[in-house]
């Protein structure tokens, strides 16, 4: 358990590895640079290394150590193991009173059992997300229900993300929605004005995003081929950022290579990005963190998953859970292109995901409960609670 005094800055080791993360945990990070209650120490792992550290420095974040967990094609246990060790001897050599992480990467887990097991205390930011399928998506489901056993500040972006977790035993006033920091940090991008954006016509413009593990193969070939018929319509513009996964290039490089109305471009900066998601008609994509952006801007999304741990966009209106199959994501898209009616009605459905004061609310919390000058309870939440 941390022994922190009131009189000391609250060193806060955030824990970050994948481009999500860095987004969602950047907004915290400068917060915290700025505040005299906090000392943030930056640490990342490289799972998105070479779009990493230059969108850290567009975000206004000092990473103080960089790890180099990544080997091509490693398989998760092995990762998973590496990350452990390392996060674990730098928190050893760091001594932070706390470890964040967020959301439910293979970094986040392994930043909070790294904790767990130095007797760190963990804050999870945009905990309770739940699909309720294990393995949907994978292995992101377990990740974030296992982090949960292990946290002590549960940071919920909704009102139902809480509920999850106070249903599954979580001590009620360990929980405390928050909002998500991914707005806080879109609203700071578009005020900052510096992106540009990667469409280039006067067309309909589609933003599409494709990654998700449990699409690979197949399944994510079928949908290059809804997006090839979707671009012979001869009147769209599709901008596709391909990701940087060997699995995902290797399927839809020979898919949509070459195609008319199909733009391939490699990974775009924060900045970048979200001027082109500003731009856009309409949003395709398997991610997550779009999910919350998307109605921030008035954008519909179709979410080209099975299931989906945000259906808070999908019961406001502003997102369609359409799955994955080709002619599903066919129809539904060009009914959004050409029902004015439709698209109109998922355009102003609004944003049920923050306000853009996440991140206050979150140093706040933190802020109370280390000035309260007490041992904090490594846990002292749900029912394996160690208080």
């Amino acid at each position: 358990m941390s022994t922190h005094s009131s009189a000391a800055p609250v060193r806060a080791m955030l824990v970050l590895g994948t481009r999500p993360e860095a987004i969602k945990l950047a907004p915290v990070a400068r917060a915290m640079a700025t505040a005299a209650q906090f000392e943030p120490i930056v640490v990342t792992t490289g799972q998105h290394r070479e779009m990493l550290h230059q969108m850290l420095d567009l975000l206004g974040v000092d990473a103080r150590i960089a790890l180099d967990v990544m080997r091509r094609r490693q398989q998760l246990s092995d990762l998973t193991a590496r990350l452990v060790q390392e996060l674990g001897q730098a928190i050893r050599e760091q001594r932070p009173d706390l470890v964040v992480v967020q959301g439910d990467t293979t970094t986040a887990l392994a930043g909070a059992l790294a904790a767990f097991y130095e007797k760190i205390p963990v804050a999870h930011v945009e905990a309770g997300l739940r699909t309720g399928v294990m393995d949907n998506p994978f292995p992101e489901e377990l990740n974030r229900c296992l982090i949960s056993r292990m946290t002590r500040w549960h940071f919920a972006p909704t009102s139902a993300a809480a509920r999850h977790l106070t249903d599954e035993g979580i001590a009620p006033e360990q929980v405390f929605t928050t909002g998500n920091t991914v707005i806080d940090n879109l609203l700071w991008v578009l005020a900052e004005g510096t992106g540009s954006s990667a469409f280039r016509t006067g067309a309909k413009r589609v933003l599409v995003t494709l990654h998700r593990r449990e699409n690979q193969g197949e399944r994510m070939r079928g949908m290059g081929r809804a997006l090839t018929r979707l671009a012979a319509r001869g009147d769209v513009e599709i901008v596709l950022p391909l990701h940087k996964s060997p699995a995902v290039r290797d399927v839809l490089l020979p898919e949509l290579d070459g195609h008319e109305g199909i733009r391939l471009v490699e990974p775009l900066g924060y900045l970048d990005f979200a001027a082109t998601l500003a731009e856009c008609d309409l949003v395709l994509t398997d991610s997550g963190g779009i999910q919350e952006e998307a109605p921030s801007l008035s954008k519909p999304t179709l979410v080209l998953r099975t299931t989906t741990e945000r259906p808070e966009a999908v019961e406001a209106g502003a997102a369609r859970l359409v799955g994955t199959d080709p002619e599903a994501i066919l129809t539904w898209a060009q009914k959004l292109l050409d029902d004015p009616v439709e698209y109109k009605r998922m355009a102003t459905a609004g944003n049920p995901f923050g306000d853009g004061m996440a991140t206050a609310r979150i140093l706040a919390q933190l802020a109370e409960d280390f000035a309260a000058d007490v041992p904090v309870d490594l846990t002292a939440s749900g029912p394996y609670s160690t208080a």
